[in-house]
């Protein structure tokens, strides 16, 4: 069935793999960690390959392994760089619905204290509030569904964002 998926996208630590995981459980859906794909496939860690083959080419697998993916009845967390990737969220467009879990810049600095770890995907002298802004315009754009995060909770979050896609399902 097409559609049938949910693809989660949003900065780093906005909760997308952790939310993801509880929506599969809720909805009796598969979880795909796109990150984890990319890992598997590449056998190298995120970080390993950004580093290795630079952020530009790391892009580029993304883009591909991302736009690869397909599943059925899944909830799929992406890494915050996907929608670098045309393709892939194309692909994604088609074969799901794009919820965009918004994290304000403030939330985002308190959960985001080492980027680096985390393979948060920065360019050379580039600031958190610059990709931030840069990337918000991106998950705007093709988000089907935005939960904003600002003050609530990851229960709250859940219940949120399953109450959209109930709405959406009935449009």
């Amino acid at each position: 069935m097409k559609n049938s998926n949910i693809i989660l996208i949003g900065m780093p630590t906005s909760g997308k793999s952790t939310m993801g995981v509880i929506l599969a459980k809720i909805l009796g859906y598969n979880f795909v960690d796109a990150d984890l794909v990319i890992q598997k496939r590449e056998g190298r860690i995120l970080s390993e390959i950004i580093e290795e083959d630079g952020i530009e080419k790391f892009i580029d697998i993304e883009n591909r392994i991302n736009s690869e993916i397909n599943e059925e009845k899944s909830v799929i967390a992406t890494g915050g760089s996907v929608v670098y990737g045309r393709e892939a969220m194309e692909h994604y467009k088609n074969i799901g619905t794009v919820i965009y879990l918004k994290l304000d810049m403030e939330e985002l600095m308190n959960r985001l204290h080492d980027a680096k770890q985390r393979g948060v995907v920065m360019r050379e002298g580039q600031t958190l509030l610059s990709l931030y802004n840069e990337r918000t315009v991106l998950y705007e754009k093709y988000a089907d569904i935005t939960i904003d995060e600002k003050n609530h909770n990851l229960e709250e979050v859940v219940e949120l964002t399953l109450k959209a896609l109930e709405e959406k399902m009935h449009d």
